[in-house]
């Protein structure tokens, strides 16, 4: 099972990161074992000092493919949820600055927090909100109307790099208003106000 993340999906959530907007998916990778534990907490890594959230919609794909074409990527998925790329923001940007790769600051364990999965209904794929809230107090707010990069976009354009196997997880991109954590926070993710998970940082 792979876990495929993009990143710079939301226009406003690159220009709060003051990053340019992409002309294609910006993709990194995290490994299986960065998959949080259902109904376990999510352990705060001693490596930084500045854990960040991201709330995204995560696709799952149903299908094994490769060199998907956009009009068929539908077909590829029918569950989702909304999850948690955690971020250590302090080692990332430090990563960035050296031109470096992200991985140790992305892919760590229990960086890849998965909700529920329910069932995709495809006349709401593009009118669909969620949101995370952080001690009861919601943070982040997104539409799928505000992708920069459909969906079916993605799976295609995933396709063309990796074979999609059934199982593997796509984490789609975040909105604005990612922000840090504690240790005792409580954090949860809804997709159209239907709660997908709730978890602590510990």
């Amino acid at each position: 099972m792979k876990i495929i993340c993009v990143g710079r999906n939301y226009a406003e959530h690159a220009k709060e990161l003051n990053n340019s907007l992409p002309t294609e998916p910006i993709l990194f990778m995290k490994p299986k074992s960065a998959l949080s534990r259902p109904g376990l907490p999510v352990h705060y890594p001693e490596f930084t000092d500045s854990l960040h959230y991201e709330c995204e919609v995560v696709l799952r794909i149903s299908k094994n493919g490769k060199h998907i074409a956009q009009k068929y990527a539908r077909q590829y998925f029918d569950h989702w949820t909304v999850g948690i790329d955690f971020t250590a923001r302090d080692l990332q940007n430090k990563l960035k600055e050296q031109g470096l790769p992200w991985e140790t600051a992305k892919a760590f364990d229990d960086s890849a927090v998965v909700g529920k999965f329910i069932p995709v209904n495809p006349e709401t794929l593009y009118s669909s909100s969620f949101s995370l809230s952080l001690n009861h107090e919601t943070v982040q707010r997104g539409h799928t109307s505000d992708l920069i990069f459909s969906f079916e976009k993605l799976i295609s354009y995933i396709s063309q790099y990796f074979t999609l196997q059934i199982g593997d997880l796509i984490f789609t991109g975040t909105p604005k208003g990612v922000g840090p954590v504690l240790p005792y926070d409580v954090l949860e993710g809804y997709l159209n106000q239907e709660k997908m998970f709730e978890i602590e940082v510990r």
